[in-house]
């Protein structure tokens, strides 16, 4: 008996990076999973025959997170399929990095439109999936800066710290009903994004970081399996770091 067994996971921007670690992570585990990303290309077919393999049904969906009748549609399509959703993870997200004095509106409001409305837009559709079935699982990837801040990158930090505000009050509305909600907060995480950095810049990251090195996308997705799994089945409203000890 796998964790999650008879259970249907909807996993935004999981065609590669930490989106893909969760997908084959909770596939692995035994749950059916859904998922979508942008563009039908090359790595999202590769992604979706990778999670078949594992032998569960697994299906991508081409969407933009960040429009919400989009969002609408291919929810009601994942519905249609594979019958339910128990676990969504709000994982799509993009950065658009500069320092506010150069920031450009365009910059600003892609960022914040992409990770926080996204995350307003999924769990909005599933959200009457969810109360029929009276149970489910709510998981939005926010972020270390959420939590501190970082120059630079004003936008991702108001984007991440938004999301922490939205899956507390979202676990207060339907806690009720048996339907948890919680945000994790990665830290540097060693993924094709922070693959252009320097070495310099790498270094100092690390010194920075109690535990001297980069997460993996996978150490974050068991943190996901767990809090779609009903070993955190009392766990909600919290925000778990996966950051090394970099924030403590």
């Amino acid at each position: 008996m796998k964790l999650l067994d008879g259970k249907t996971a909807l996993i935004t921007g999981a065609a590669r990076g930490i989106g893909e670690a969760i997908a084959l992570k909770l596939a692995g585990e035994g749950a059916n999973v859904a998922f979508t990303d942008l563009a039908m290309d090359d790595q999202f077919r590769a992604t979706e025959a990778a999670l078949q393999a594992l032998g569960v049904k697994a299906k991508g969906y081409a969407s933009n997170a960040a429009l919400f009748a989009d969002t609408q549609k291919v929810v009601e399509q994942v519905v249609a399929d594979f019958g339910r959703v128990d676990i969504l993870v709000n994982n799509a997200g993009i950065t658009r990095d500069s320092l506010l004095m150069r920031m450009t509106e365009e910059q600003w409001d892609m960022v914040i439109t992409v990770n926080l409305k996204s995350v307003f837009n999924f769990t909005k559709a599933v959200q009457p999936v969810m109360l029929r079935q009276r149970v489910g699982s709510i998981i939005n990837l926010s972020s270390v800066v959420g939590v501190s801040g970082n120059a630079g990158q004003a936008n991702y930090s108001a984007s991440k710290a938004g999301i922490i505000g939205f899956t507390k009050s979202v676990a207060k509305e339907l806690g009720s009903r048996n339907i948890r909600s919680n945000a994790i907060a990665p830290g540097f995480i060693e993924t094709e994004m922070t693959a252009v950095l320097s070495d310099d810049v790498r270094k100092s990251w690390n010194e920075k970081i109690p535990l001297r090195r980069g997460g993996t996308p996978e150490e974050v997705a068991n943190v996901v399996l767990f809090l779609g799994s009903d070993l955190s089945s009392y766990v909600t409203g919290q925000v778990l770091h996966v950051c090394g000890g970099m924030n403590t």
